[in-house]
């Protein structure tokens, strides 16, 4: 082959690189299920798909997550300047023969004491290793010649578990740097339920341990839960250690921090029985707002996923603050309203309870609603996604006698290949029968939540394809994965149970997608 042909076969090799990248592009575009304002991973198929090593950096948002090139946990990146636009980097955290670890598990980031931001993580069967940015735009990252700086140690040692850094987060506090190591269902029962381990080091290299970092409380947590994926910051004049237990997902402690040790005080859920909010993490950006976003995990079976050709989604940003009563408020950002557009509204509603009320002007499968209404003790129900005749739709339910917000999905979809799995709800990715062992298909999710005498209901309901994120009164958040299969399942209703009930407003938009792939 001379070299007239040679160039010709590269030239025809890059074309069909080309139409092969258009035909999935319009596959994935062209789906149904696939969301198209909701940060997605741009390889396609990532799952798991945990935000880690979240940080804000000149401007900058930026997000890391795991995805396996060659069966190789690798670190993606991705950032924005405005929490809805994103760009898709070169990963930042790559395996060589010559590293002491073949994967990057989950992890943090920190600003060091020098001012430099650094990624510290679990090296894959190494330990804690950390790594440390050359650019501003945090594109290279450069991985310390001393790591793992925190090496894993041999089950004889008296602090074994301590040392097996399953997850890991970092911080900079005076004149140290912090490693917080969670446990995994792999320690149970060797360690009854969740538990935390706290290092310190002057130079990210040298790590003391310091002992357990809280004391897990039983009436909130049970034995058989775990804590990984943590997660340490200040809020308001206390601090929040966010974590998942894989068998029940996203959960909290609010408490105090003193002396290098943390006492929980409350405790919260952001998943409960039936839904796929699962690994978390948060960053503070220059206006001092703590930015949560947490895995979505998939509802669909492992086989559909992966014949659909794409998996992982990410929850809407949503911000972080101390109520004034000592609980968590969460609520969506700002930015989102460049999303909306084709803005309708509807005021003084009376819903008479005999039927529901469906907006006349409202349907789709990208929408925001945004509604406040008076109970006034009665059931309220909101219908997303639902076709002309019923057969399928999506209920949001609040019941101020069981104090509870539900989302209800025993209709939301006639397709065989969808199973909330619980406990446990990330089964569904690791196992062609992720039923088994007892595990249930739970499809009413329900959070407690509870009105205070006078005050209304405000709902905003963010609808994504098969994504569902319901924000209730500023201090309750629900998120669910619906799977409608029908083109016409777009409708939206409301109604009462019970007696009447009046919704003061109900604006609505239509979303514009933001994800470039």
């Amino acid at each position: 082959m001379d070299d007239a042909q040679k160039t010709a076969r590269q030239i025809e090799h890059v074309a069909e690189l080309i139409r092969d990248a258009r035909e999935l592009r319009e596959k994935l575009q062209l789906d149904p299920q696939r969301p198209r304002y909701h940060l997605m991973g741009p390889e396609d198929y990532n799952c798991p798909f945990d935000p880690q090593g979240c940080i804000y950096w000149k401007g900058r948002y930026h997000i890391f997550y795991p995805y396996f090139p060659g069966g190789v946990n690798y670190w993606g990146h991705i950032s924005s300047t405005d929490l809805v636009h994103w760009t898709c980097h070169p990963p930042a955290l790559t395996m060589s023969p010559e590293d002491p670890e073949k994967h990057a598990y989950a992890g943090g980031s920190l600003v060091n004491r020098e001012g430099v931001p650094t990624l510290i993580y679990r090296g894959g069967e190494a330990g804690a290793c950390i790594a440390t940015c050359t650019d501003d735009g945090l594109i290279h990252w450069k991985k310390h010649p001393a790591n793992p700086v925190i090496p894993l140690v041999k089950e004889t040692d008296p602090h074994y578990l301590a040392y097996q850094m399953f997850d890991v987060c970092g911080w900079t506090e005076g004149d140290y740097h912090y490693c917080l190591s969670g446990n995994i269902i792999d320690s149970l029962p060797k360690v009854e339920g969740d538990v935390a381990w706290l290092f310190r080091s002057r130079d990210l290299v040298h790590w003391e341990y310091r002992g357990p970092f809280y004391q897990s409380d039983r009436r909130w947590t049970g034995p058989e839960e775990d804590c990984s994926c943590p997660d340490f910051f200040p809020l308001g004049d206390k601090h929040v250690l966010m974590f998942i237990s894989h068998y029940r997902g996203t959960q909290y402690y609010i408490g105090r921090y003193e002396n290098e040790r943390f006492y929980p005080e409350r405790h919260g859920r952001m998943n409960w029985a039936g839904g796929p909010c699962f690994a978390q993490e948060t960053l503070l950006d220059a206006r001092g707002r703590r930015i949560f976003w947490a895995w979505a995990a998939d509802h669909r079976t492992r086989q559909a996923a992966l014949r659909s050709g794409w998996a992982g989604v990410l929850t809407l940003p949503r911000v972080l603050s101390l109520a004034p009563d000592g609980n968590l408020a969460i609520e969506p950002p700002e930015e989102l309203n460049v999303l909306r557009y084709d803005h309708r509204r509807h005021e003084n509603v009376k819903l008479t309870g005999d039927a529901p009320w469906a907006p006349p002007d409202l349907a789709g499968d990208c929408l925001e609603l945004a509604l406040e209404a008076d109970p006034a003790g009665r059931e309220f129900v909101v219908t997303v996604r639902q076709s002309p005749d019923g057969q399928e739709q999506t209920a949001i339910i609040y019941n101020p006698a069981a104090g509870t917000l539900s989302i209800d999905t025993t209709r939301s979809t006639l397709s065989p290949d969808v199973v909330q799995t619980w406990p446990l709800p990330i089964m569904n990715f690791f196992f062609d029968n992720p039923l088994a062992d007892g595990r249930k298909d739970v499809r009413v999710q329900t959070a407690p939540f509870e009105l205070a005498d006078g005050e209304s209901l405000k709902l905003r309901i963010f609808l994504d394809r098969s994504m569902l994120e319901v924000f209730a009164n500023g201090r309750q958040c629900l998120t669910q994965r619906i799977y409608p299969t029908r083109p016409d399942s777009l409708g939206i209703s409301l109604w009462a149970r019970g007696g009447p009930v009046t919704v003061r407003r109900l604006d609505a938009w239509q979303m514009n997608a933001s994800n470039p792939w």
